[in-house]
């Protein structure tokens, strides 16, 4: 006769064919255990992974825990993940999620300002894939919507929260940089002018 099975292998089964993230509280009602066991079995699940260098790795999202691939292999899942790319977000698309979860809540003509083109069509179509939703409108004439993430966006970037998105300081050339940048874009325009 088998033993009976332990927690830790009924979590890693249910987060093996889990399609969503699961909250701890999910799991310990399937696994009729309390929800501080399941945690504690999480954890150490997350730390054996680690430790022997496994393939997976479980991961605390915003809305539960998942099991996801190991950053160690990220070049070998990419590399099988683009044989089809028909999902992909286009640029248009990621640089103005990239706006929303920078700086929102912020309304379509605030996101259009920023990139200097109309986002309607961009931002429904984010807003149809889930990741971003309506989170209030603004004051003032006409009460414009105003769109933020969902934890969908959270789950697919594998973050906990917005807390955890690089600082956009990251993404920003020096100061000194960006200086020369501009005298070099004024003396082209000087020299266009002038012709």
């Amino acid at each position: 006769m088998r033993d009976e099975l332990s927690l830790a292998q009924k979590l890693e089964a249910m987060l093996t064919v889990a399609i969503e993230p699961i909250s701890v509280e999910e799991l310990a009602d399937v696994a009729d255990v309390d929800a501080a066991e399941v945690r504690l079995v999480l954890e150490g699940l997350r730390e054996l992974a680690v430790s022997e260098r496994r393939g997976f790795v479980y991961t605390e999202l915003a809305s539960g825990w998942v099991m996801q691939s190991s950053p160690d292999v990220a070049a070998w899942v990419t590399r099988f993940a683009n044989r089809d790319v028909s999902h992909r977000l286009s640029s248009a698309a990621l640089e103005t999620l990239a706006i929303i979860a920078y700086r929102q809540p912020i309304s379509r003509t605030q996101i259009s300002a920023l990139r200097g083109v109309n986002v309607d069509g961009v931002t429904r179509l984010l807003e149809q894939r889930g990741y971003i939703e309506e989170q209030g409108r603004a004051a003032g004439p006409g009460q414009p919507v105003l769109y933020g993430t969902t934890e969908l966006f959270l789950d697919r970037l594998g973050l906990a929260s917005l807390v955890e998105l690089p600082a956009i300081e990251e993404f920003m050339p020096a100061v000194d940089v960006a200086r020369e940048l501009a005298a070099e874009l004024a003396d082209a325009a000087s020299v266009e002018g002038s012709s």
